[in-house]
């Protein structure tokens, strides 16, 4: 039993910006502009820009590969098993971290009214007994509105994407209209000609919820092997998405900052409190007497994350099951319901998801640890470009990057960063991850489970390298570690060691030829 090609090329973009714009503006432009200010806006800049060029690699790659679970795909078809299972080990692990943040943002909001759902350990909101049992509801009503229905899903998928773009726009021109004050962002300028500025803005970056709300891209890349026209819907929805939302974004920043009375600021951006603060734009709201838009506020705030998360359902049990098929893990988490839908990978990702409230409580501790993990399993679309450029020259491609070279090289370096960014607390948290991701691939080489010709893991060999670097660099530098490598010169480090690494894993890509590159398609499950 195989995918169906469902998803026309509206529905994929209305998936993708579904999935991206969930509880990130709900808290990414509280967060944000606590760390760098009124130059969040910048922030917001910084991460749509490099999002757009690292999703622009793997557009190509998408419409050339229209596969199930693209993640776990595509890297095998460029460097083979070993490479293959260690990005979508890590890419599955944090898309697996989506729908627990989108829960998390639902009952973060609703203990405003509903206290009993959360408590604060260390100035965090985590949620209590009462709240844990009602994420495991919200997840399973996830989980099945996958699993019955896909007119069902699409259909609350449509009526989710207009309800909550359309609130986002009131929001934006309430707040504007209200209240805003020009002086909240005099530090703007001074903040972006100082180092210590730029650090703060890059900060917000990784770790305030900007990278983590362009995430959503991705979703067309799970689902390229159920896409139809996929060379129009795949770079619509991968690229379009993201220019789209970047807007939004940059509205409710502005709005946010220029909402904020000025003795709001008077002790710091890192300070700015006000009633509401689990809900900044619900409390903000309230402050200004918006009684009405408080109400839509709410109900948006359990509408915007139920949206993503349903969405990252989807997409996860794409990565998942694509494993499966592989042999990475076992066969049975590849089954397929009547309505040919992944419900073993669905179920699994449930069970596993529920976990991961425990070891990342709140919001933002499970945004830094998605983010880098994700931004990781992004670096293999401009490597995979770049390899399948050299072997297949004369491939008719529907949709060609221009000048790939560089603009692969940019990603790739880009992806690192934003790994960086988010600091070695998060780093070497996903260093253990992986470890125990390698425990599960020996397994599955010992009992026999590939189904591959090759393990690849000559071709792979670049991946230690890579990781070991990138934990040493995040050791050694400025955002948690130890400083040895300051701000400013860690920009140079990490280009340097990303042309490096670049270099390396494409001179030693898998495939030799278009006769090999046919052979392995021919292992992989077809769509």
């Amino acid at each position: 039993m195989m995918l169906n090609r469902r998803f026309t090329p509206f529905g994929l973009l209305m998936i993708s910006i579904n999935g991206m714009v969930g509880s990130a503006w709900l808290f990414a432009p509280l967060y944000a502009a606590k760390i760098s200010g009124s130059a969040a806006i910048i922030a917001w800049l910084v991460g749509g820009a490099a999002t757009i060029i690292i999703a622009l690699t793997f557009a190509e790659l998408s419409v050339l590969f229209p596969v199930a679970g693209g993640t776990a795909q595509i890297p095998q078809l460029s460097h083979g098993t070993f490479t293959s299972f260690v990005l979508s080990w890590v890419a599955w692990l944090s898309a697996l971290t989506m729908a627990p943040i989108e829960v998390q943002a639902i009952l973060q909001y609703a203990s405003t009214y509903f206290t009993s759902l959360t408590m604060f350990e260390n100035g965090v909101p985590v949620l209590t007994g009462i709240g844990l049992v009602w994420a495991t509801l919200l997840m399973l009503a996830f989980c099945m509105i996958n699993i019955v229905s896909y007119k069902g899903l699409m259909r609350f998928n449509f009526l989710l994407f207009f309800f909550k773009v359309a609130v986002i726009i009131i929001a934006i021109i309430a707040l504007m209209k209200v209240s805003f004050h020009s002086s909240n962002f005099t530090g703007l300028v001074p903040t972006t000609f100082s180092m210590s500025g730029w650090q703060a803005i890059l900060t917000a970056v990784a770790s305030g919820g900007v990278a983590f709300a362009f995430t959503g891209f991705k979703h067309g890349v799970e689902l390229a092997g159920e896409t139809k026209r996929s060379a129009l819907a795949i770079p619509l929805a991968i690229v379009g998405s993201v220019a789209c939302c970047l807007v939004l974004y940059i509205g409710l920043q502005v709005a946010f900052i220029g909402a904020l009375h000025p003795s709001t600021l008077s002790h710091g951006w890192a300070h700015v409190s006000f009633v509401g603060d689990v809900g900044p734009f619900a409390g903000l709201a309230a402050g200004l007497g918006l009684a009405w838009l408080v109400k839509l506020l709410y109900i948006d705030a359990a509408v915007s994350p139920s949206g993503a998360g349903l969405i990252y359902v989807t997409s996860t049990a794409r990565i998942l099951y694509a494993m499966s098929q592989i042999g990475y893990v076992p066969r049975w988490l590849s089954y397929l319901n009547k309505q040919h839908f992944p419900v073993a990978a669905i179920m699994v990702n449930f069970v596993l998801g529920m976990f991961l409230f425990l070891p990342l409580p709140g919001w933002q501790a499970m945004v830094s640890f998605l983010v880098s993990g994700m931004v990781i399993s992004y670096a293999m679309g401009p490597i995979a470009l770049l390899c399948m450029r050299i072997e297949l020259p004369n491939e008719k491609r529907h949709f060609r990057l221009p000048a790939a070279t560089l603009i692969c090289l940019l990603a790739f370096y880009f992806c690192n960063l934003l790994s960086y960014w988010t600091g070695w607390d998060t780093i070497y948290k996903l260093s253990i991850a992986m470890g125990i991701g390698i425990v599960f691939f020996i397994i599955a080489c010992l009992r026999g489970r590939l189904a591959v010709s090759s393990l690849g893991i000559k071709s792979g060999l670049w991946i230690a390298p890579y990781f070991g670097g990138l934990v040493l660099i995040s050791y050694l530098g400025a955002f948690g570690g130890k400083n040895v490598i300051p701000f400013g010169w860690d920009f140079v480090v990490i280009g340097i060691f990303s042309a490096v690494i670049l270099y390396i894993a494409v001179k030693n890509r898998a495939v030799a030829g278009e006769k090999i590159l046919e052979q392995s398609l021919a292992e992989l499950p077809s769509v």
